[in-house]
């Protein structure tokens, strides 16, 4: 059994609460774990946003039972989640599971570089308000024999694939953050927009999304 020992209750809370999110969206979501020394990344892929999130989680030491080095693993979200003891600050780590697509090709770790004109927190976030309250007019606009799945998916991918401000991150990017607890509205935050290769990353101080930017084929592909 290996045991993640978390800096804090508040780490815990909070990674506690990614995984409800990502189950919300998925009820057999699976994570990818990725860890060393006293550094945890989480990687999810809700399926209505098309994007990849990331939650780094600060651990208090590293991980019990000889696995001092590395830890490199996807398993159940739910059962992730289950273990989390937020008094105590641990997890228990779930046995492997087999991995969806999506975990098999991440983001590079390195040569991020830094994207202008990300527009403000705030901004963000009233662009996703505006975004779905065009959404549920254009749906409410319709008649019953317009309103099938065929009809809305197309009326979100306009909505949703458009690109904030002047930069190539879609919209959806903005709001898988906002709907995962990345874009939170409390206090001033520190946003960054990152790319490297085929990759753009939202940058928050509690997440990150990532997206492949279209047309870029395989480039900046990491496979582990």
């Amino acid at each position: 059994m290996t045991v993640l020992h978390l800096a804090d209750d508040v780490e815990a809370a909070d990674l506690a609460a990614f995984l409800s999110r990502l189950l919300h969206y998925d009820r057999s979501a699976a994570v990818r774990l990725q860890a060393a020394g006293t550094a945890l990344a989480v990687f999810g892929r809700p399926p209505s946003f098309e994007v990849l999130a990331i939650r780094a989680v600060r651990l208090a030491k590293p991980y019990e039972n000889g696995l001092d080095v590395t830890l490199d693993v996807t398993v159940s979200a739910g059962e992730l989640l289950e273990s989390v003891d937020e008094s105590a600050a641990t997890a228990v780590v779930p046995a492997a599971v087999t991995g969806p697509p999506w975990a098999g090709v991440l983001p590079p770790r390195g040569g991020w570089r830094p994207e202008p004109g990300l527009p403000p927190a705030d901004s963000l976030r009233a662009m996703v308000g505006a975004a779905v309250a065009e959404f549920r007019s254009r749906t409410d606009e319709l008649g019953p024999e317009r309103r099938t799945r065929v009809v809305l998916d197309a009326i979100g991918r306009d909505i949703w694939s458009r690109t904030v401000g002047e930069t190539s991150l879609p919209v959806r990017a903005v709001h898988a953050a906002q709907s995962l607890g990345f874009l939170r509205p409390a206090g001033a935050q520190e946003l960054a927009l990152l790319s490297s290769g085929a990759w753009l990353r939202l940058r928050t101080p509690y997440g990150s999304i990532a997206v492949r930017r279209s047309g870029l084929g395989g480039l900046g592909v990491s496979v582990r």
